[in-house]
């Protein structure tokens, strides 16, 4: 049990999970991960703020009991309807049957298909800029649509300048008995918020940023997510994380995605990094797709402003888990990087680098550099890789 006091009637009650091995069953979660949960008590009425994954419910229910109410909850806002955040419902309506379901016509109609509840009377609908007075604490809504759902919306509180903020400013990583970010170390946290919002956020760059643009002139004090801990003191930094990567902005480094069957497209790989470093070039990540975590392929790959992909040429194709990582970045529609590619083959000259300057020309991202070898590094490759590196870099120059 973490039940912390945030302000004063502002409570955390949500739950670790450090049993989950893959968040949404793909990405893994070394550290394991949060459920936020918040009970806002007001003067006259007291409202609930999302609820956890179902199978953490019986931790969550006794947070909520340990408050000892006098009065039953009154509200259940859903900022996100993710069932990780709504799992939940379903007992908490058990538990106080004449609350009222807070969300807006797009999370009425999930409830109904996630949850079959249908009762129109469990539920107070509401539009974007309403308000609920709790006495005292002040609801406010604002719908962030496709922030990463369409029904998504974040929920402020203009007398503490707290906002909760739903899965905006979330990152991976369980709580080790701190909440809010004064009382711990966040380093972990910032980190693996790269990571979160590349693997599960990362193509929704344009609706975050509308978002942050619509909430740009609300004052902030805490940002409380339903990932990760409640930001008070680190605020700038998670917002300026947050909006570099939705804006696709990146931090000056290199990342060298390969695929090798043998070795041989490997090792240009290696060669392709050590220029690079002679260059100058100071943080730079290599990745055999093969076998490295896609998760962490993809948070550098938008973190980092240089990005490299080798592929050997298998059945005609890409090498599968080129092809895979390649899909990822299509998907995720990442933008503005000095993108360059390199290919390997034995008889299929060409096959490699078509397939790679096809998905480059479908996500509108020129490439800066191409450079093909046939069998394996010869006496040739070295001032191959120079050329390759002369125009990727020749922009900084």
């Amino acid at each position: 049990m973490n039940v912390k006091e945030i302000v004063k009637d502002i409570y955390y009650v949500g739950v670790n999970d450090r049993t989950l091995t893959l968040f949404e069953g793909l990405w893994p979660l070394p550290y394991g991960v949060t459920y936020n949960s918040y009970v806002v008590k007001g003067e006259k009425s007291i409202a609930l703020i999302d609820t956890v994954n179902v199978d953490e419910v019986r931790e969550f229910v006794n947070n909520i009991r340990s408050l000892d109410l006098d009065a039953k909850i009154d509200y259940l806002v859903v900022n996100h309807m993710e069932p990780d955040h709504s799992g939940s419902i379903a007992q908490i309506l058990q538990m106080y049957p004449d609350l009222k379901i807070v969300g807006n016509a797009k999370t009425v109609e999930m409830i109904n298909g996630f949850y079959h509840i249908t009762n129109p009377d469990s539920f107070f609908v509401i539009k974007d800029g309403d308000r609920i007075d709790l006495g005292g604490k002040t609801l406010q809504f604002s719908l962030i649509p496709m922030v990463h759902w369409p029904e998504t919306m974040v929920t402020y509180i203009p007398e503490d300048k707290l906002l909760f903020s739903g899965d905006a400013f979330g990152t991976f990583g369980a709580l080790n008995g701190g909440v809010v970010d004064k009382d711990m170390e966040t380093g972990i946290y910032l980190e693996e918020m790269y990571r979160y919002y590349s693997n599960i956020v990362g193509k929704y760059g344009i609706p975050v940023q509308r978002a942050l643009v619509k909430l740009k002139d609300t004052p902030l004090a805490y940002v409380c997510p339903t990932h990760g801990p409640v930001w008070h003191e680190k605020l700038e930094d998670v917002i300026k994380i947050y909006d570099d990567l939705s804006a696709y902005r990146s931090e000056d480094g290199a990342v060298i995605v390969y695929g090798s069957m043998y070795g041989n497209t490997a090792e240009v790989a290696e060669m392709i990094a050590a220029e690079l470093s002679d260059r100058g070039v100071r943080k730079i990540k290599v990745y055999n797709a093969s076998n490295a975590p896609m998760s962490n392929i993809i948070s550098d790959a938008f973190r980092y402003k240089i990005l490299v992909v080798g592929s050997a040429t298998y059945s005609m194709r890409l090498f599968p888990p080129v092809e895979t990582f390649m899909n990822a970045m299509e998907t995720r529609e990442i933008k503005n990087k000095d993108f360059g590619i390199f290919g390997n083959y034995t008889w299929a000259k060409g096959i490699a680098l078509t397939k790679l300057e096809e998905y480059a020309l479908r996500m509108k991202l020129p490439v800066k550099a191409e450079f093909c070898i046939r069998y394996s590094p010869d006496g040739d490759t070295p001032s191959g890789v120079k050329e390759f590196v002369d125009s990727l870099l020749k922009h900084n120059q």
